[in-house]
C-alpha cells in the first residue's frame, strides 16, 4: 500500500483543525502542518493530533507556503488539505481503498470531489466539483514513442469518488482580494486563470471599496493587447460595475460595448439594469434584467443569470405597482436558488 503525507498551511484555525486532522487519522501516514503566524491554539492542536508542525513567515504568497509544506513530505503521495475540510466515514473507507488500488497504477494526480462550496459565497459557482487533491511526490519520467522519442511530460490524472466536505467558517473574499491587490502592487502579472479568479472574487464577495481599488488594474487589463477576449470581457464587467457605483455613464457605455463585441454576458446586462433602476427608468431596467435572466449567460457569477436578475425584475415591477408580476419573479428566483 502506498504511503500518504498530508500537507497543510494554516493560520488561526483552532476551531476546525482538530476535526480535519482527526478525520485523516488512520488514513495518512504523515501529517505536516505549516503555520504562517497563528496567535491561537492552532499549533498545539496540530501537535496533539500527531502532526509535525513547522513555522513559515508569511510572504503574502500562498504558493510559496504550499511549496514549502510539500518540500517537507517524505511519503509516496502528498494530500493537500485545508483546515476547514473533513472526510466522513464513508469517504475515509474510499480513501483507504484508493491507497490499495493506486499502488498498481502509475498515477501522478488524483482528483476528488470538493463539496459544500457555495457556503459563504465562495468564488466557485457549483457546490460539487472535482479538484486535484492527491499528488505523487516523486515523479519518474519515462521515454515514449518508438521513433522521435521524447519524455512524457503530461501527468497521469485519475478521478476518484471521494467526497471532501468543506465547512468554511467565513467568507475569505477580503483576505483573498487583499492578496490579489498585493500581487498587482508587487508587479506580478496575473495569469488568465488568476485574472478570472480576481474578477469572480469581486463579484461574489467584494465590497464597493474592493471594486474601486481594483479599477486601475482592470482598466489596464481591458486595453492590454496580450489579454484574450475572455479576459477583456471579465475586465469590462468589473469596470461596468465601477461605472454604476460612480454614476459614470460614458464609462458604462464604453465597457458594455466591449462586452457586446461577442454575446453579451448576464453580468453586463445586470449592471445596465442596475444603472437604469438607479435612474428610476424601470421599463429600461426591466429589459436588461430580463436579458440577463433569459437571453444571456454568466461568465463570472452564475447567480447573475439565475435568481439575482429575477429578484431585480420583481423590484422593478413592484416599483411600477405590479405586485402580481413581482411575486411571480420572486417565485422563479426561489426556484433558481433551490436548483443550485
Amino acid at each position: 500500500m502506498v504511503t500518504v503525507s498530508v500537507c497543510m498551511i494554516v493560520k488561526n484555525e483552532e476551531e476546525c483543525l482538530g476535526r480535519c486532522l482527526k478525520s485523516l487519522q488512520g488514513i495518512v501516514d504523515e501529517m505536516i502542518v505549516v503555520d504562517t503566524g497563528s496567535t491561537d491554539k492552532t499549533k498545539e492542536i496540530a501537535k496533539e493530533c500527531g502532526a509535525k508542525v513547522y513555522d513559515f513567515k508569511w510572504t503574502g504568497d500562498f504558493s510559496e507556503a504550499r511549496n514549502y509544506s510539500f518540500s517537507l513530505a517524505t511519503c509516496d503521495y502528498i494530500y493537500a488539505a485545508d483546515a476547514d475540510e473533513e472526510l466522513d466515514e464513508e469517504n475515509r473507507q474510499r480513501f483507504l481503498k484508493l491507497k490499495e488500488d493506486i499502488e498498481e497504477l502509475d498515477i501522478d494526480i488524483v482528483q476528488m470531489y470538493y463539496c459544500n462550496q457555495l457556503s459563504f459565497r465562495t468564488v466557485y459557482n457549483y457546490d460539487r466539483e472535482l479538484r486535484p487533491k492527491l499528488f505523487k511526490r516523486v515523479r519518474h519520467f519515462v521515454w515514449e514513442d518508438p521513433i522521435h522519442e521524447q519524455v512524457s511530460l503530461e501527468p497521469v490524472v485519475c478521478n476518484s469518488d471521494i467526497e471532501i466536505i468543506h465547512r468554511p467558517r467565513e467568507n475569505h473574499a477580503g483576505r483573498d482580494l487583499a492578496s490579489f491587490r498585493k500581487a498587482v502592487d508587487d508587479g506580478r502579472y496575473l495569469s488568465k486563470r488568476l485574472h478570472n479568479m480576481y474578477a469572480r472574487e469581486l463579484f461574489m464577495g467584494g465590497t464597493d471599496d474592493d471594486f474601486i481599488k481594483a479599477k486601475e488594474f482592470f482598466e489596464k487589463s481591458a486595453c492590454d493587447t496580450n489579454r484574450g477576449v475572455d479576459e477583456i470581457k471579465e475586465a469590462s464587467c468589473v469596470l461596468a460595475h465601477v461605472a454604476v457605483l460612480e454614476d459614470d455613464a460614458p464609462a458604462l457605455l464604453k465597457y458594455s460595448l466591449k462586452d457586446a463585441t461577442t454575446e453579451m454576458s448576464s453580468e453586463m446586462c445586470y449592471e445596465l439594469g442596475e444603472y437604469y433602476y438607479g435612474k428610476k427608468d424601470y421599463d429600461e431596467a426591466i429589459i436588461w434584467f430580463f436579458n440577463g435572466a433569459y437571453e444571456c449567460e454568466s461568465i463570472l457569477d452564475i447567480k447573475k443569470s439565475k435568481e439575482l436578475p429575477r429578484l431585480a425584475l420583481a423590484k422593478c415591477y413592484r416599483a411600477l405597482g405590479n405586485e402580481e408580476q413581482a411575486a411571480d419573479y420572486e417565485r422563479e428566483a426561489a426556484e433558481c436558488e433551490k436548483g443550485e
